[in-house]
């Protein structure tokens, strides 16, 4: 059963999720969360998207409609509900009048509602084996980009065997020399269950998979390049993008669209293309 999302008005007032009252196994202190067991995604923790952002060269326009972004309760594995990105095909459907995207999909942030500094981000995730999406789940600053610092947990652009993590900033943006790849070990890929977490420390940056640590980013690391700039606050994204600058620098795919080949359009064609979300958590930093 699919519980459709309301097409609610994203002016709601700007509020301030308040702290959780909970404790992790380790005792660590649990600030914000979201479950997706409600029957709609919570308009007090996130605003959606629309179709006027548009980065990257990227093949969708995002839209805040059922069809694309709803809360799932039967998805299989998930601890009760989930939160579902699925884009669609849907030409002549985008109003923009210079990209004219042939699909549409999801991106919800936390911009407005909530963010923090220092701490623990973590999401479990489930991603469709696909090449040429490119879903995310990442932190961003609160000004222009890129100054105020880019934390991407997680990126994937339809290789099933491993994702990206990186860190932008001024000086170490876009081509960002601050990457890494996680490639996962035999018989495991994107379309398991998986944590994907960062530890945001003072002077360090952790990304982990599943508890472990894949990539460590220092603060003098950082400085060879430019401003450490991960000492600010940083609202949530979660986002499910198609095409563009980064599949198409992997897979060098240009038609039927930049970045996404014809087998990938078939599949979001046949509706079996999506992002699965169980939960999204954030903890306090360790004491």
């Amino acid at each position: 059963m699919i519980r459709t999302l309301s097409i609610a008005a994203m002016a709601t007032a700007m509020l301030v999720a308040a702290p959780l009252a909970a404790q992790d196994m380790d005792g660590r202190t649990l600030i914000w969360a979201d479950e997706f067991d409600g029957e709609q995604l919570d308009n007090d923790k996130w605003i959606v998207i629309g179709t006027d952002f548009w980065v990257n060269n990227e093949q969708q326009a995002y839209v805040d409609a059922p069809e694309v972004l709803s809360i799932v309760e039967d998805a299989d594995g998930a601890d009760g509900g989930a939160l579902m990105l699925k884009p669609v095909y849907a030409p002549g459907v985008d109003p923009h009048p210079e990209r004219r995207a042939d699909f549409l999909s999801g991106r919800v942030e936390t911009k407005g509602q909530y963010d923090f500094t220092y701490g623990r981000a973590e999401a479990r995730i489930k991603l469709p084996d696909a090449e040429g999406v490119w879903p995310a789940w990442w932190l961003l600053g609160n000004g222009q980009w890129p100054d105020t610092g880019e934390i991407d947990i997680m990126e994937y652009v339809g290789e099933k065997d491993w994702i990206g993590v990186a860190l932008h900033g001024p000086g170490y943006s876009g081509e960002t020399p601050l990457v890494n790849k996680y490639f996962f070990e035999d018989g495991e890929d994107v379309t398991d269950w998986h944590v994907y977490a960062v530890e945001w420390k003072k002077d360090e940056i952790l990304f982990q998979i599943d508890g472990h640590t894949l990539y460590r980013v220092t603060r003098p690391m950082v400085e060879n390049y430019g401003e450490w700039r991960f000492d600010n606050p940083k609202y949530l994204i979660l986002n499910f993008a198609l095409g563009g600058a980064y599949p198409f620098k992997t897979n060098g795919i240009e038609k039927p669209y930049n970045g996404m080949p014809q087998s990938t359009v078939d599949r979001i064609k046949e509706g079996d293309v999506s992002m699965l979300v169980d939960w999204v958590r954030v903890y306090a930093p360790a004491e």
